[in-house]
């Protein structure tokens, strides 16, 4: 044979290797799609909780705005009550006292 030219054996064998390589090839593709879809599934998991953590924090924000006006109403009810309690004791000394006044005077 002349040179720079290869029999037909050798063309077979590499042609097969070739193919042999695509097909290896192919496989390591077929993984790569399959991790590639894996990951856009879990980048969306991901999105959604946190959407999903994001309205959980704003709801706990609200309610704690909700107790802390329910503690502060019956704090306020209580210092309202005690106000009351000290206006009546003031004015019913006021009363004594101004009664022993009125008392007193001939």
């Amino acid at each position: 044979m002349s040179e720079g030219y290869i029999s037909r054996s050798e063309h077979e064998e590499f042609a097969k290797r070739i193919d042999d390589h695509n097909e290896r090839q192919d496989a390591r593709l077929k993984e790569i799609e399959k991790n590639v879809s894996s990951i856009t599934d879990l980048v969306t998991s991901v999105k959604e909780l946190a959407v999903e953590m994001k309205h959980m924090s704003e709801e706990q924000r609200k309610q704690g705005q909700r107790l802390e006006t329910l503690e502060g109403r019956d704090g306020e009810k209580w210092r309202t009550v005690v106000a009351c309690m000290i206006t009546a004791v003031i004015g019913a000394a006021i009363g004594i006292v101004a009664d022993g006044f009125f008392l007193a005077m001939p």
